[in-house]
């Protein structure tokens, strides 16, 4: 069995952590990995360098978190999830199994993004373009199976129904689904 490597000097982590076997914490001497205290990382992880992490982290097996990320405190990231690097991920976030989150992506506080939720960057796909990830605001939630296409902003507190597909900004606290995601009902009071 493999065990976790670490590469001396440029990782700080908390008290109480629980980092299983088969786990790398930063891919090179290029930069520095912090973590904070009470962190469960389970086996199969990998942790680029340059990443930021609070306190009471938890991951599911064969989580990989690229470089320039910076995480919040309270945060699940399930089984087989990608942050594919140049993240912010705010505190009280919980990402369920097999969701792969882009390059260039903001999770605000409080957001739930449910299993297999895929977010894109790139509109034309094609190199050398602008990569502009989804903003998911605080409080919203995301359900199994969405896509969320390029920049789009998901408002305070609203809701993706499972498998939709998000082309354009979704409302504060609107509940939308489908492909194309449309607004099926407001979850915010009309005054």
């Amino acid at each position: 069995m493999l065990k976790t490597i670490a590469r001396a000097g440029y990782i700080k982590i908390g008290v109480d952590s629980e980092i299983q076997e088969n786990v790398i914490i930063g891919n090179s001497d290029q930069g520095q990995v912090t973590i904070g205290n009470k962190p469960l990382i389970r086996s199969g992880t990998i942790i680029y360098s340059n990443v930021k992490i609070g306190d009471r982290l938890k991951t599911g097996h064969r989580v990989l978190v690229r470089e320039n990320t910076d995480i919040g405190d309270d945060v699940l990231i399930g089984t087989n999830s990608v942050i594919d690097g140049h993240c912010k991920i705010g505190n009280n976030v919980s990402i369920q199994t097999d969701v792969y989150i882009t390059i260039n992506t903001t999770i605000e506080d409080h957001v739930f993004i449910g299993p297999r939720v895929v977010t894109t960057n790139d509109k034309y796909m094609y190199y050398g373009a602008k990569l502009i990830g989804p903003t998911i605001k605080k409080g919203a939630r995301i359900g199994a199976n969405s896509t969320l296409l390029p920049g789009v902003v998901i408002g305070e507190n609203a809701v993706v129904g499972a498998g939709s597909v998000v082309t354009r900004n979704v409302p504060a606290g609107a509940v939308v689904a489908g492909n194309p995601a449309r607004t099926i009902k407001s979850l915010v009071p009309v005054k």
